[in-house]
C-alpha cells in the first residue's frame, strides 16, 4: 500500500503574524519576562514530574494498579501476594456465633461475597481454607480449590480469590465479623488481623465510616479494607463472568 503524501505543517501553509517572531532575549532581559520564562519553567518541570510519576505507577510502583492475578477456579481474580494472616489460625469445628460446621455443604441460603485487604497499598490476600476444616487442595487448570475431609462452616473460603461462600441451611444475617471470628482474627475500626492503624473501608466502592466488623455479607458484594495509606481506588468483581 502506498503511504498517503505528507499533510503540509502549519508553517508551510499559513504565513506568520506579522512582528509574531520574537528575537531571544540576551543577557540584559528585563525582570517581568525572566519571571514569565520562570513561570513556563516550572510547568514544563512539573508536567515532565508529573508524566514520569505516571510511567512509574503504570510500570508497577502503584497502589492503583491490579495487583490481582489470572482468574481462579470460581471465575474471580486470584489474589496474589502473602497472607494477611494464615488459614491455620481458624476455628476446627466447634460453633462460633452460632455458625456449625456441618459435614456437608448447605445449600438453602447460598451466597457470594468478595473481600480484599490492602496494607498501604499492597494487597494481602484472604488464604484459602479459612471455615473448612481440614482443607485438601484439588488441582484445577485455573488453581487449587479446596474442600473439607471433615467439615464445613457455612462461612468458609475455597480458593485464594478473596470469594466468601455464605452456605447456610436457613435464610438468616451474617457479618464480617461473623467470618473473622470463624478465622479467629480481630477485626474493629483499627485492626485487621494482626495489622493495626488507620482503615478506609468500601462496600461496593462507597465508603463505610462504621466498625468494619458490622458490614452485612451480601450476595455479589464487593468489600475492601484499606490500612494505613496509599489507599487503592476501589475495586469491584465482574460476577456476571462466573458461575457464582
Amino acid at each position: 500500500m502506498t503511504n498517503p503524501p505528507a499533510r503540509p505543517t502549519k508553517s508551510s501553509t499559513v504565513p506568520p503574524r506579522p512582528g509574531a517572531y520574537r528575537r531571544p532575549a540576551l543577557a540584559g532581559t528585563s525582570k517581568p519576562t525572566r519571571r514569565r520564562r520562570l513561570f513556563w519553567l516550572t510547568i514544563i518541570v512539573s508536567t515532565l514530574g508529573s508524566v514520569a510519576v505516571g510511567l512509574a505507577f503504570g510500570l508497577g510502583g502503584s497502589a492503583t494498579e491490579a495487583f490481582a492475578g489470572p482468574p481462579g477456579p470460581e471465575g474471580i481474580p486470584l489474589e496474589v501476594g502473602a497472607p494477611i494472616a494464615p488459614e491455620t489460625s481458624a476455628a476446627s469445628g466447634q460453633t462460633v456465633r452460632g455458625v456449625q460446621c456441618d459435614a456437608g455443604e448447605e445449600v438453602v441460603y447460598h451466597i457470594h461475597t468478595h473481600l480484599a485487604i490492602y496494607v498501604n497499598g499492597v494487597l494481602r490476600p484472604v488464604p484459602p481454607g479459612i471455615g473448612i476444616v481440614s482443607p485438601v487442595a484439588q488441582a484445577t487448570a485455573e488453581g487449587p480449590f479446596y474442600e473439607a475431609t471433615q467439615c464445613y462452616y457455612w462461612l468458609h473460603v475455597h480458593a485464594q480469590d478473596g470469594v466468601i461462600h455464605i452456605e447456610s441451611p436457613t435464610v438468616r444475617a451474617y457479618s464480617l465479623g461473623d467470618f473473622f471470628a470463624i478465622w479467629v482474627q480481630p477485626l474493629s475500626s483499627a485492626q485487621v488481623g494482626p495489622v493495626t492503624g488507620r482503615l478506609s473501608v468500601f462496600v461496593d466502592g462507597r465508603r463505610y465510616y462504621a466498625n468494619p466488623a458490622n458490614i452485612p455479607l451480601r450476595s455479589h458484594e464487593d468489600i475492601q479494607i484499606d490500612v494505613g495509606t496509599p489507599i487503592v481506588p476501589p475495586k469491584t468483581i465482574d460476577w456476571a463472568a462466573t458461575n457464582l
